[in-house]
C-alpha cells in the first residue's frame, strides 16, 4: 500500500495510485479531482524518480506546482523502494544495481502512459533527485523521445560516487553518463545542486557540465544553479530554506521547455 501520510487532500483529488508496467506510480493530473464533468485535456507531463531511502510520495509540493502550472506528473518508487520495498535495495552497496534496474523500466512505464487519456506523448519531460536523478542522466544518453530534464544534487560523472557505484565495472563503465555522451540528444536541461553537498560533490556535477556543453549547440539550453548554504541535511536532501526557490525555479523551468 503507499506511504499516503502528508499527502494533502489537494493532491489526492488530482492524482491516482496505480502501477504502470508493474511499477508503482503516483499519477497526477490537472483535470482530475474537479467536479467530475471537468474535460481531460491533453498535458504535458513529467516523469519523476525519487532519490534512495525514500518514497513517490515525499515531494507533494512538487507535484501540486506542476498541477497548478497545467503539468501532469507521474512520479514511481525505484526499485526497492516505497510499495515494492525490499532491504536489499537500502544497502548502499546496490544503488548501481538498483539505477540499472530503473533505467530499464523507464521505457515501459513511458509506453503504459501513451495508454492514459490526457498524457502527451510528445510533450513529456524526466526528472529526478540524487539517485534517480542518475537515473535519469544514464537514459538520456540513449535514443529516447523526452522533449526535457531537470535533475537535483545528482551527478552525471559517477568517479566521484566511489561509495555507491560499487558493482560489475562494465554495467558501471556503460552507464556512467560522462562516458556516453555520443548517444546524448541536445535538449532543455535544469540541474540544481548545493555548493557544500556532502554526499553528492558539486565537481562531479562540473566535470559533467563541461563535457555536456560540448554537445550543445547553443549553451544556454543547459543550466546549472548553485544553492550556497541552505541547512538541508548534509546539504544534499531537498535545498532547506531554499526549498520553495527551488521547486519554483523547476516547475519555471519545466513549463517553459515543455510549453
Amino acid at each position: 500500500m503507499p506511504d499516503l501520510t502528508g499527502v494533502p487532500a489537494s493532491l489526492r483529488r488530482s492524482a491516482r495510485w496505480q502501477r504502470l508496467a508493474g511499477v508503482p506510480a503516483l499519477v497526477a493530473h490537472p483535470d482530475w479531482g474537479r467536479d467530475g464533468t471537468a474535460i481531460v485535456r491533453t498535458r504535458p507531463w513529467l516523469l519523476w524518480i525519487h532519490g534512495r531511502s525514500v518514497n513517490k510520495e515525499l515531494d507533494p509540493g512538487r507535484y501540486l506546482r506542476l498541477l497548478r502550472a497545467g503539468i501532469a506528473t507521474v512520479a514511481v518508487d525505484l526499485p526497492g523502494h516505497g510499495e515494492r520495498f525490499e532491504p536489499w535495495a537500502h544497502d548502499i552497496t546496490a544503488t548501481l544495481r538498483m539505477i540499472h534496474t530503473m533505467i530499464e523500466e523507464i521505457d515501459p512505464i513511458v509506453d503504459a502512459v501513451a495508454d492514459l487519456e490526457g498524457f502527451d506523448p510528445e510533450r513529456k519531460g524526466i526528472g529526478g533527485m540524487s539517485a534517480g536523478g542518475m537515473v535519469a542522466l544514464s537514459r538520456l544518453c540513449r535514443p529516447h523521445r523526452f522533449a526535457c530534464a531537470a535533475v537535483e544534487c545528482t551527478t552525471g560523472s559517477w568517479r566521484w560516487q566511489t561509495n555507491l557505484m560499487r558493482g560489475d565495472p562494465g554495467t558501471l563503465t556503460r552507464l556512467n553518463p560522462v562516458g556516453n555522451l555520443d548517444g546524448w540528444r541536445p535538449i532543455p536541461l535544469l540541474m540544481m545542486h548545493n555548493r557544500f553537498d556532502e554526499w553528492v560533490p558539486l565537481e562531479g556535477q562540473e566535470e559533467f557540465l563541461a563535457a555536456l556543453s560540448k554537445r550543445y549547440d547553443d549553451p544556454s539550453m543547459v543550466t546549472l544553479h548553485v544553492y550556497e548554504t541552505t541547512g538541508a541535511p548534509n546539504e544534499h536532501a531537498g535545498f532547506g530554506r531554499m526549498g520553495a526557490d527551488a521547486k519554483d525555479r523547476f516547475v519555471r523551468f519545466v513549463e517553459s521547455a515543455l510549453g
